[in-house]
């Protein structure tokens, strides 16, 4: 992968410098001290100088070497363009390199020409001369470049498999023609920033020899509502304690922005040395008590990019640490972390490794943590698409400072270049913030940018059609009305919202109105359907946006019964013990399951008011039966007012006795009404037919009385109805 994140921000290159022969001219030993010792910017000038010189002798072996130094070092700064024309060159020259096909396939890819970087890899593949450990690369090549091209065929790379599209957007009002990088949120509000920036008014007048930019410094910007950079603009920290000769860059605060932590690498020239972890007190927005974190035994180590958790007890960094405490590395750059002992008021000062959930045997870099909890680093030893690739966890539940399996963010925060370090808030729902992307600029370079990115909240949209339960016909003028519902309390809350049908019997498509949605995430919603002369009998409809993850769109049919005022309303079945009115509730009969039936029209029907019928059968006297219907529709109207809180001024109990026997369909099909006479035909012949009659006139009924109760001016209720008489 392109090393230019490494050499920018985080392990300066040294030593290993290539033995030169005495019989090398000076320009071109010198030339190649400068390529060897990592300083490529500078390299380029002295390496082209030393190719003219070369040529004119026509040294093939020495023009062969140093134009693949020439074209390794455009490529090595992400000059990709320049890279191609050298590698070609190294062709013309005749080079016998088995890499040069790998080479010149990269540079097509991390510019996205796909076709011709699949040429070249092919053409690698197929040199019995190549070196097969880069096989693994070229095959995660092509798999990436099929992902890019398919974006939804992203579950085979374990990517964010939501099918939510991010809004990526270049931030033009902050980046120039420098290289600028690693944003971190620098207050409460999440509306000012800080960043790198080798811009040309960063400290001091030296310049990188690795990349020829200066030396970075950190920078602020702020932004207004609308997103748009407050004036005057990207500022460099004036602060002497922060910004020096020397490069500053990868911050991150505490929880209540009072510390700001920071990473500075030494100059190129100073070999003997890594990058270390500074931290500053932020004291009436002054830095002071500048301190450097005692991260390493070993100060070639390089330790950097450090990242707070929430609470404020952990400090994850990444680093090329080998070992430490019986931690070792996985391979290339891990991520490591220290933990805060209240008791010393110290960080421990023997790291550990965050372990191999994490860490790969490639490059771990650039730790944060999102306002919402999620763990995001950047890593290269993963499946992704090509270079560092951003990868997230989900936080565990109920365990502090632990994060679920990592998870590529996918495009479009991915791209073929290297993706990294980046910075996530929410605020007011709206998941939004910012990363670095080395990706193709609209002028050509691949330098590193800052990119803006928001998540838009989940739109779900709602529409209702309400039919006639009979015709299956649609019903205009119904009105419809919509409530969010606490599943865990139980009850409807008041932010409800509602509309009438049209002549198909639809509802409007409920989604958007002004900045608000009118389907919110993570909730439950009852609907409810009414119009005149029309009952809602079936159970509250309802629709859940719980742990869904995505756009949706949701339609719900809904169907009402029409009233037939001359007619009762039969319930489900309901039994009581002989000569008594409470409700059987055993495995013969759960009576109060039926009851619910009652409960859901009252409460689907919130306009109605009903009567209550309860009937005997014909045994035991008139007189008998009469009282004992009475209590009996007084057992359910207690059951509906006192269980269910249904308004006891909407409910009329009654009692029947026996004297409106029911009526059933016999074996011929043939309408009866079950009088006592009727019934004991079967008391010999029939003994379970015989109780079955008697208990289907053992019934509950309903009739609706009116269908506009008003809470403001309904009478009270009897109060004697909740009284049961005595029988005798």
């Amino acid at each position: 992968m392109n090393k230019l994140v490494y050499i920018l921000l985080f392990f300066i290159i040294g030593g290993n410098v290539h033995a030169q022969g005495t019989s090398e001219p000076k320009y071109v030993r010198e030339a190649n001290i400068l390529f060897e010792s990592g300083k490529y910017f500078d390299a380029i000038e002295n390496l082209s100088s030393a190719l003219e010189k070369v040529e004119k002798k026509n040294n093939i072996d020495l023009k062969q070497e140093l134009t693949l130094k020439l074209a390794e070092s455009y490529r090595l700064i992400a000059n990709y363009e320049d890279a191609l024309d050298r590698y070609k060159q190294c062709q013309l020259y005749d080079l016998k390199n088995p890499d040069l096909n790998f080479f010149i396939a990269e540079c097509h890819r991390m510019m996205n020409e796909y076709d011709e970087a699949r040429e070249k890899y092919d053409e690698f593949l197929k040199d019995p001369s190549r070196n097969r450990q880069r096989d693994k690369d070229v095959e995660m090549a092509f798999k990436a470049m099929n992902l890019y091209d398919n974006h939804d065929e992203a579950n085979e790379f374990d990517f964010d498999n939501k099918k939510r599209t991010y809004d990526v957007e270049y931030q033009e009002d902050i980046n120039l023609s420098a290289y600028d990088m690693s944003v971190s949120v620098a207050n409460k509000k999440g509306n000012t920033i800080y960043f790198a920036s080798s811009r040309e008014d960063s400290f001091g007048s030296e310049r990188d020899p690795i990349t020829g930019e200066k030396y970075m410094d950190i920078y602020e910007v702020s932004f207004e509502k609308d997103n748009t950079v407050s004036p005057p603009g990207p500022k460099r920290l004036e602060s002497d304690v922060v910004n020096t000769s020397q490069n500053e860059s990868s911050v991150c605060f505490d929880k209540k922005f009072k510390t700001m932590y920071f990473t500075r690498c030494p100059k190129a020239d100073v070999k003997e040395y890594g990058c270390e972890i500074w931290k500053v007190d932020i004291v009436d927005g002054e830095f002071t008590n500048e301190e450097q974190m005692n991260l390493t035994i070993d100060p070639s180590f390089s330790v950097g990019h450090p990242c707070l958790t929430p609470d404020d007890k952990m400090l994850i960094f990444a680093s090329d640490i080998k070992s430490s405490g019986g931690d070792k590395s996985f391979g290339g750059r891990d991520l490591w972390y220290v933990t805060y002992d209240k008791k010393s008021k110290s960080w421990d000062s023997i790291p550990k490794n965050l372990g191999p959930e994490y860490n790969t045997s490639g490059n771990e870099l650039f730790p944060s943590i999102g306002k919402s909890g999620k763990f995001f680093f950047a890593s290269d030893g993963r499946k992704g698409l090509g270079g560092l690739d951003i990868f997230y966890c989900d936080p565990v539940k109920d365990q502090e400072n632990r994060w679920g399996k990592p998870i590529n963010m996918g495009y479009p925060i991915n791209s073929t270049s290297n993706d990294y370090d980046i910075a996530e808030w929410d605020s007011k729902g709206e998941i939004y913030g910012f990363f670095t992307s080395e990706r193709r600029r609209k002028d050509g370079e691949y330098k590193p940018n800052i990119y803006r990115y928001s998540l838009p909240p989940i739109l779900f949209t709602l529409k209702v059609q309400v039919l006639d339960f009979d015709t299956k016909e649609p019903i205009e003028e119904a009105i419809v009305t919509v409530y969010p519902y606490d599943s865990i309390k139980g009850n409807i809350e008041n932010q409800k919202f509602e509309g009438y049908t049209n002549d198909d019997g639809n509802t409007q498509t409920w989604a958007e109105k002004g900045n608000k949605r009118y389907i919110n995430k993570d909730q439950q919603y009852v609907i409810v359907a009414s119009k005149e002369n029309y009952l809602a009998f079936s159970d509250r409809a309802m629709i859940s946006t719980i742990n869904l993850f995505e756009d949706q769109n949701f339609y719900m049919p809904i169907s009402l019964v029409p009233i037939k005022p001359e007619k009762e309303l039969r319930t489900p079945e309901v039994r009581y013990p002989l000569n008594q009115w409470t409700f059987i509730n055993d495995e013969t009969c759960m009576s109060k399951d039926s009851l619910l039936f009652l409960s859901d029209l009252l409460t689907n029907n919130p306009f109605i008011t009903i009567d209550l019928f309860s009937h005997t059968d014909s045994r035991s006297s008139a007189s008998y039966n009469q009282v004992l219907s009475e209590n009996r529709a007084k057992a359910v109207y207690k059951f509906l007012v006192e269980e269910k809180g249904i308004d006891a001024r909407r409910i009329q109990p009654i009692g029947k006795g026996e004297a409106e026997p029911a009526t059933w369909i016999d074996e011929n099909g043939q309408e009866v009404v079950l009088t006592e006479r009727y019934i004991n035909k079967f008391r010999s012949s029939d003994r379970a037919k015989f109780e079955l009659l008697h208990q289907i006139n053992r019934r509950t009924t309903v009739r609706i009385t009116s269908q506009n109760f008003d809470s403001e001016t309904a009478p009270e209720a009897n109060p004697d109805w909740m009284e049961f008489k005595p029988l005798r």
